[in-house]
């Protein structure tokens, strides 16, 4: 499995951790693609939108089928795998890093929500609103030669993500974008992946975000339906899913590097926590795109 590079100079605009693909601008030519057609960690957001044509991408190992106005979300960590290209597809591609996002006047709530499938379905005039702030954005990164003021991008980086917010959201529950709980909970997700080996305590966690434990629990609990330790659990659980099917590493070793000093435990929450034994993920396909 390939991880996302660091930070392309020739692809983002002064500091700004945020670039953008589309026909007119393609991240590599079509003859070496299949050569980059590997699973990848993301470590920004992606956006891909479907302006015509159709296209599948496959995310945490599941499928998902884009035609015209569909767009596909990602988070990062997750597990991208890019396709091939179709000849008679047109698209927008959109990457942005958390120290981007967090320069915006607001959140978003639909990037955070997990529970939910990662796609968007437009209907016009909002995917032609849509597709002229793409328009815009991929001419201020890219083409204007004298310039663009940082605050520019991220009045259309925000007012893109605001009309997907406004759109995810219009079939499923109304969601508070300035909602303090979700500010917490977006903490808690980046203590939970910076401290992910360390296996920090559900109490310590709490204390560093300024929380009590039952504060702590209730946040959770909204946005992911599962409790702190639960939450921490799945997350160890999909990174040992990952490093198994990816890379070649043993039981034991992926528990230790894991932060389990018992390998025997670790297999055996493995197997509660799946249903299957961790080296029934060991015998797994080959994924080099060839």
């Amino acid at each position: 499995m390939q991880e996302q590079k660091g930070k392309d100079k020739s692809l983002q605009h002064d500091d700004l951790g945020i670039k953008m693909r589309s026909n007119a601008n393609p991240f590599v030519p079509a003859d070496l693609q299949k050569k980059v057609l590997q699973p990848i960690r993301l470590s920004s957001y992606f956006i891909v939108l479907i302006e015509s044509g159709s296209i599948t991408y496959n995310l945490e190992s599941q499928d998902y089928a884009l035609t015209d106005g569909h767009l596909l979300f990602a988070m990062p960590n997750q597990i991208l795998t890019p396709p091939a290209k179709p000849d008679n597809l047109k698209y927008f591609k959109l990457l942005f890093d958390e120290n981007t996002l967090a320069l915006l006047p607001q959140q978003f709530p639909f990037l955070v929500n997990s529970l939910n499938a990662p796609t968007i379905i437009l209907e016009s005039p909002a995917k032609e609103r849509v597709i002229k702030v793409f328009e815009i954005l991929n001419q201020v990164l890219y083409q204007d030669k004298y310039g663009t003021d940082t605050e520019i991008i991220l009045a259309y980086l925000n007012s893109l993500l605001s009309e997907l917010n406004s759109a995810y959201f219009r079939n499923r529950e109304p969601a508070n974008i300035l909602n303090a709980n979700l500010s917490k909970f977006i903490e808690f997700k980046l203590v939970v992946e910076t401290s992910l080996t360390e296996q920090p305590s559900i109490n310590s966690i709490a204390e560093k975000l300024a929380l009590s434990t039952n504060s702590l629990y209730r946040i959770v609990k909204e946005y992911t339906g599962t409790s702190p330790k639960d939450y921490f659990i799945n997350r160890l659980i999909t990174e040992a899913q990952r490093k198994l099917r990816y890379s070649n590493i043993s039981i034991k070793e992926l528990a230790y590097e894991l932060g389990f000093n018992d390998p025997d435990y670790f297999s055996r929450l493995f197997k509660k926590s799946t249903g299957k034994s961790a080296s029934e993920f060991l015998t797994r396909q080959d994924l080099s795109g060839e």
